[in-house]
């Protein structure tokens, strides 16, 4: 649960969840749509307007091959005018025109021009609001993940400390990045095509059914292999596309922590084990890539052989019940019947094929979308009670009673703690590695939360108000300075972002980084690379420091805020530090023991107890822990450097 400066590093969290139900994902990312209502009607109005294009055009051109092109319909052949119609199944029975043997070719040509101008009307039309439909969808959607990738971040802000030690920052980031960019076709282009070609389905066999029940079943014999063929294939492409997205997430892993460590890397002469490992991430994805494209392209044309099946079918039959007179159910088949069914089937099949193919594709989306719920739904280990309340001016007193903290529940790291320090007071945490030192003072702004026991402020558990509050008046100087690709002015601001430059100046010359400051190409207005790249470690810390000292905390924790920079720099920091701790609650870590000589009290922490305290003099003359750590140190600061020069 905790982790310390020296405790254990806690593995990686795997995605070991058991996978949630499509539906299930697509219903909660579609709650993400109810602001976008009107946006969503149109897309729905469209939608019906499309399909009903898709189904009336089929019929229309059997029209005109029944209406005008066969021989009942042809002009001046009054030896035809005789021939009934009962040939001419109600489907093509001819509702846009009659089909009068006596017109004149003019006539009939006028007729079929505009039987044709419909036609051709109508997929304009068509074509139209499927335009308007996927921009409408489009829009909606970059609006949706826009909101998701807002409330990802949000609530990554809310995630505790906890959740940071066990998750690489580059698999956090795939989240919000490559996690969402999946989404981003299936919600503009594929959930509305899976939508409009679901609709298509059923309005093409409602209505050959109506028209003609024993031609609807022969046109749809291939449904059931292609169902299968479908289910099937989908459900592996899910599979490999949830592993492609577990793969990617290391990749980025590996990106940036290889990227973020590359001095190190450098350094050690890691360069070639690193590339390997990459080349190992990299490999891994791209099989679990290949083996989702594989699953997606083998469907295509499987659903595209079984459709060229249904209209070989439809042809075989419908020409023998040409040829015979009547087909094989005892009923009279027109020409233009069967254009109409070649058309349906057509139509029919495409929309199964896209389904199809886009349903592997949303596999992929709902992948990614599964991962950044489980994101939102990780709960913070800290949370703000629900009658908290806002933490009240510090004067400073704080207590430790009986505190226990562990990382896990059979792994204490800190055991029945108890130390009071009086507002005002520096209180010095000293031990070796892995003692529990920074466990403590994560507990003061909660970044944590006891076990056991319990923090108390001027007489208030800190888990009975507010974080913000608390942490509002609480200032941090950790040993690994943080600084952001900003000026320098806003870094030092960060901690209060209502300062004036005046104060800002100030809090800088305050810690005496001023000089060094105004030595900078742009001096105050100079843009800091990532992590205040360009600036050495005693700089960065001088920032910090200032930044620390410009957000006037009641209470000030320090880290080893001194340890990085040289003696010189130190006494300024240190005296520096004299005239910011005066009239504060300070809690210091220190590295150099020499550093906290004036601290009211030194507590030494061992395996997470407290095994002395007293003032630095007292201490010594105990001849206890202190003392042999103190005299250990000093030891190795006296002993003179030697050395051979060749």
């Amino acid at each position: 649960m905790f982790h310390g400066g020296g405790g254990p590093r806690f593995a990686l969290q795997q995605e070991a969840r058991k996978p949630k139900q499509v539906w299930v994902t697509l219903a909660r990312l579609a709650r993400y749509f109810k602001p976008y209502g009107i946006a969503l009607g149109l897309v729905a109005l469209m939608v019906i307007v499309n399909a009903w294009v898709q189904v009336i055009t089929p019929d229309l051109t059997g029209q005109v091959v029944d209406c005008y092109l066969t021989p009942a319909a042809a002009p001046a052949r009054p030896q035809l005018a005789a021939a009934p119609m009962s040939g001419v199944t109600r489907a093509t029975n001819c509702w846009y025109t009659r089909a009068d043997p006596a017109r004149s070719l003019e006539e009939t040509l006028a007729g079929l021009s505009g039987l044709i101008g419909l036609i051709a009307g109508l997929y304009i039309l068509g074509a139209i609001v499927g335009g308007l439909m996927f921009f409408s969808m489009t829009w909606a959607g970059q609006h949706v993940l826009k909101q998701l990738r807002v409330e990802i971040f949000q609530h990554l802000h809310r995630l505790s400390l906890n959740f940071y030690a066990e998750n690489e920052a580059g698999n956090v980031m795939s989240r919000i990045t490559n996690d969402t960019d999946t989404l981003q076709q299936t919600i503009s282009f594929a959930l509305v095509q899976v939508v409009s070609g679901a609709l298509l389905l059923v309005w093409i066999a409602y209505t050959m059914l109506s028209k003609s029940l024993p031609y609807a079943l022969v046109s749809m014999a291939v449904m059931p292999v292609m169902a299968f063929a479908t289910l099937w294939f989908s459900g592996q492409a899910r599979k490999a596309f949830r592993q492609t997205r577990r793969e990617i997430g290391n990749v980025n892993a590996d990106l940036q922590e290889s990227i973020a460590g590359v001095r190190e890397v450098q350094a050690f002469n890691r360069e070639a084990a690193n590339i390997a490992q990459f080349e190992r991430a990299s490999a891994a994805y791209r099989d679990a890539n290949i083996r989702a494209v594989a699953f997606t392209a083998a469907l295509a044309p499987t659903l595209e052989a079984l459709g060229y099946a249904a209209i070989a079918i439809i042809v075989v039959v419908g020409g023998l019940a040409l040829l015979r007179g009547q087909d094989l159910f005892g009923t009279t088949i027109s020409l233009g019947l069967i254009v109409t069914f070649l058309g349906y089937v057509q139509r029919f099949n495409q929309p199964i094929q896209q389904i199809s193919v886009l349903w592997t594709n949303i596999q992929s989306a709902v992948a990614g979308a599964e991962r950044i719920f489980d994101l939102l739904d990780t709960a913070p280990d800290v949370t703000d009670r629900p009658d908290a309340r806002a933490m009240p001016p510090i004067r400073g007193a704080v207590e430790f009673i009986n505190v226990d903290a562990a990382y896990k529940p059979d792994e204490k790291v800190l055991c029945g703690v108890s130390l009071r320090a009086e507002a005002g007071q520096t209180i010095a945490l000293v031990g070796p590695t892995g003692a529990g030192k920074t466990t403590i003072i994560n507990l003061i702004p909660r970044f944590y939360d006891v076990t056991g026991g319990a923090v108390k402020i001027d007489g208030l558990d800190v888990r009975d108000v507010t974080r913000a509050s608390l942490r509002q008046q609480i200032g941090i100087v950790l040993q690994d300075t943080f600084l952001f690709s900003d000026t320098v002015m806003n870094n030092i601001r960060f901690g209060r972002p209502d300062a004036t430059d005046d104060e800002v100046i100030a809090a800088a010359k305050l810690v005496h980084a001023d000089s060094f400051i105004e030595r900078l190409p742009k001096g105050y207005a100079t843009v800091l690379g990532e992590r205040g790249t360009g600036l050495s470690q005693g700089q960065r810390q001088l920032i910090a420091i200032a930044r620390a000292a410009l957000a006037n905390p009641r209470i000030l924790i320090l880290d080893e805020a001194t340890s990085s920079v040289d003696t010189r720099t130190e006494r300024l920091i240190q005296q520096a530090l004299d005239e910011l701790l005066r009239g504060r609650t300070s809690f210091v870590i220190a590295h150099r023991l020499s550093t906290i000589r004036h601290a009211n009290q030194v507590i030494v922490i061992r395996d997470g107890e407290v095994v002395e305290r007293g003032t630095h003099d007292e201490l010594l003359a105990r001849g206890g822990v202190y003392h042999d750590l103190y005299m250990s140190q000093f030891r190795r600061e006296a002993q003179p450097t030697t050395g051979t020069l060749n």
